[in-house]
């Protein structure tokens, strides 16, 4: 089947709770990852190398960033006269609720219903993974099922709220599924990313809401393991769940590893994101960078070791930068010791500062802040 077969369908809030002090201002998916992409970027990504070329972003609130981070969608070869890229706006001005999905899908059932895809590929911004959804649709089609729901076998971040978990039989099909069961072992749980048939879709959204039942996980899919064909596709390349401060920290450090780098941001499947022509990084005379990953626009003039700088950012003389993730146009003073710090945007660190966090708890700087 081909993968303009497919309307893809990506939640740019959900998960924000989780991330409360780097979401405060922004949505789930505009929240900057690794030197120069945000976490929409990845499941955009996947969607347009997997031949899906129309997409559209639920949005709820905080979405100004978004929408200036994707624009037309051009980036992503998305602006077009017929299909590309959907901004989805919000239906009321409800606060937002983690249960929100059966009324965020309910207020987008026009655009479900005018559109001619036959399937619906439904995710999350919160799993940075690059992932061939092409295959997952192999699946699905050679499997005759309803429902697939891409899931990963091993043990799930200790942050993950409510995660869903499923028992599979040998041919892959769903015969159980758990919320939140407080397995702390090796299980086999979902990643937040569903295949279904468009109609079925439109059909289970019209019957929860008319039920007044409003949990996605609960009312849509639990409630029907035994009514329909589900089945799991189990995805064993590199994912990492953004589900905590300290898992934000942990998947930007992860990156100075060459295989997850390799698994990451695989040549075949690359992952786009808005350009912002910026100069190249300039190093001053006496600095060291070591294991960094160092973005455009960069001034280096101090010691960087093991860490992630964004577009922008100014490491003044004297200073030494370790284990840290600096975001865009973060600038730090003269004879500084950074060890474990987040750095939100446009973050000001006065000379002669020492700032020190965990490992197991990252300081965070809200953006903006002179400290």
């Amino acid at each position: 089947m081909r993968g303009n077969n497919v309307l893809g369908l990506i939640f740019s809030n959900m998960h924000e709770e989780q991330l409360h002090d780097l979401t405060e201002n922004r949505t789930m998916g505009s929240v900057p990852f690794g030197g120069r992409y945000c976490l929409i970027d990845f499941p955009l990504s996947n969607m347009v190398n997997s031949g899906i070329n129309k997409v559209g972003v639920i949005t709820k609130r905080n979405f100004q960033s978004l929408m200036d981070h994707l624009g037309s969608g051009k980036s992503w070869d998305l602006s077009r006269k017929r299909e590309g890229l959907f901004i989805l706006p919000p239906f009321d001005a409800e606060p937002f609720s983690p249960n929100d999905r059966i009324e965020l899908l309910s207020s987008a059932q026009s655009f479900l219903q005018n559109s001619r895809e036959e399937f619906v590929l439904i995710t999350d911004s919160n799993v940075v993974c690059n992932i061939d959804y092409a295959d997952v649709l192999s699946q699905h089609i050679q499997d005759k099922a309803d429902i697939t729901i891409v899931c990963r076998c091993g043990k799930p971040p200790a942050e993950f709220a409510d995660p869903a978990v499923y028992t599979v039989a040998p041919d892959n099909r769903v015969c159980d599924m758990l919320i939140n069961p407080g397995n702390k072992g090796e299980c086999c749980y979902g990643l937040n990313m569903m295949l279904i048939r468009r109609e079925l879709l439109i059909r289970l959204i019209t019957d929860c809401v008319s039920r007044n039942m409003t949990n996605f996980k609960r009312d849509l899919l639990q409630r029907n393991v035994g009514n329909y064909r589900i089945y799991a596709y189990d995805f064993k390349g590199f994912a990492k769940v953004i589900c905590s401060e300290i898992a934000y920290f942990d998947a930007n450090m992860a990156l100075m590893l060459p295989d997850v780098r390799a698994q990451l941001f695989d040549q075949r499947r690359p992952i786009y994101t808005k350009v912002h022509d910026n100069m190249p990084a300039r190093y001053g005379l006496g600095s060291s960078v070591s294991n960094s990953i160092v973005s455009d626009g960069c001034v280096i003039e101090g010691e960087v070791v093991n860490s992630v700088l964004f577009r922008g950012v100014h490491v003044d003389k004297g200073t030494r930068v370790h284990n840290c993730v600096l975001l865009q146009d973060a600038a730090v003073g003269s004879d500084c010791r950074l060890s474990y710090v987040i750095a939100d945007k446009n973050v000001l660190i006065k000379n002669e500062r020492n700032l020190l966090g965990f490992e197991s708890y990252p300081m965070y700087i809200a953006k903006g802040s002179v400290v």
